[in-house]
């Protein structure tokens, strides 16, 4: 082919060819996900959390996530929230309670935030209301830590001859400080004795426990907080060891040996999250996306380990099992 022939038809294929073709293609847009659990225990609620994204067709293909884990240690979250802002995310998603979501929104004003916590979100901050949360961040929140008063209930009903009950709580979370403060109120409601062991960190529920080795309790509530999400397979051992009757936050502790269990679907949270990232992407604003709130709970009871403890469950509590283990 002669040179003037090549030109001729290089020039027609460029007319020809869509001008999109030769303009730069838009960056691929990327999710920053930030939370206070671990990699580790928080598996099946990424997965969950993934499967929203993708019901909004969004996958690996058209979209990239940065995860940052602060494994329990709180006091990581500001930078790494801060790291993820500097990479100018599209979206903030916010995972393992009302700790990741303060952290978000002291680092952005203007990052839309899509965040899973368990308290009020208005209460907190991060939103004028549930219906029209404004500002930049809505999402989801699971009331686990409302829940507590509700747990301390099924764990009487579970061991109604008990005088003497336990609480293993964080107080330096907002989910944990209300926590606390429902569960003297509902023991005292209960006319309940109510020993309360107050941790922040692992060494913390080291003693915890060896507190309640010594002393006589009849019953334990494990609270909701992200340090015994990643420390649950420790805490599962501990209760185990002291032999006593407990019940905790989420199935991923029954699972694991826990005895009883009673939460809110958290894993479609997590789903619920992934959806409204998506839509954030098409272009909705977090100002008018209302704040979700849990509509299913349920109640999982390990026969395996009440057997191991001797206990017999009521027949009436085993009857309202969503989920028996045995």
């Amino acid at each position: 082919m002669k040179r003037r022939d090549f030109i001729t038809l290089l020039t027609s294929a460029a007319t020809a060819w869509p001008l999109g073709a030769w303009a730069k293609q838009p960056a691929m847009p990327v999710i920053g996900f930030l939370s206070s659990r671990s990699a580790t225990d928080s598996a099946r609620l990424v997965a969950a959390f993934g499967n929203g994204l993708e019901e909004s067709d969004f996958s690996g293909r058209n979209l990239s996530i940065e995860y940052r884990f602060a494994d329990g240690q709180l006091d990581r979250l500001p930078e790494l929230a801060a790291d993820l802002v500097r990479r100018s995310v599209a979206v903030l998603v916010t995972a393992g309670g009302a700790p990741s979501a303060i952290a978000a929104k002291g680092a952005t004003s203007k990052i839309p935030i899509v965040f899973v916590i368990g308290s009020d979100p208005v209460g907190l901050g991060l939103a004028t209301s549930l219906s029209r949360p404004g500002g930049n961040a809505t999402g989801m929140t699971i009331i686990s830590s409302d829940l507590a008063p509700k747990r301390l209930g099924l764990l009487r009903e579970l061991v109604p001859n008990a005088t003497v009950f336990a609480a293993l709580a964080d107080p330096s979370t907002p989910e944990g400080r209300v926590q606390l403060s429902d569960l003297r109120a509902a023991a005292q409601k209960l006319g309940l004795t109510l020993r309360i062991f107050e941790t922040s960190d692992v060494r913390g529920i080291e003693s915890a426990f060896s507190t309640l080795a010594q002393n006589k309790v009849d019953a334990l509530l494990v609270g909701s907080d992200p340090l015994f999400d990643v420390n649950r397979d420790k805490l599962v051992a501990l209760v185990a060891a002291t032999a006593i009757p407990a019940i905790y936050q989420f199935r991923e502790f029954t699972t694991a040996g826990g005895l009883m269990s009673y939460d809110p679907d958290i894993a479609d949270a997590y789903r619920q999250a992934g959806v409204y990232a998506g839509k954030i992407l098409r272009g909705a604003l977090p100002a008018d996306l209302p704040i979700q709130q849990p509509t299913k709970f349920q109640l999982v009871i390990n026969l395996k380990t009440a057997k191991a403890l001797g206990i017999e469950i009521p027949p009436t509590l085993l009857a309202r099992a969503d989920d028996v283990i045995e």
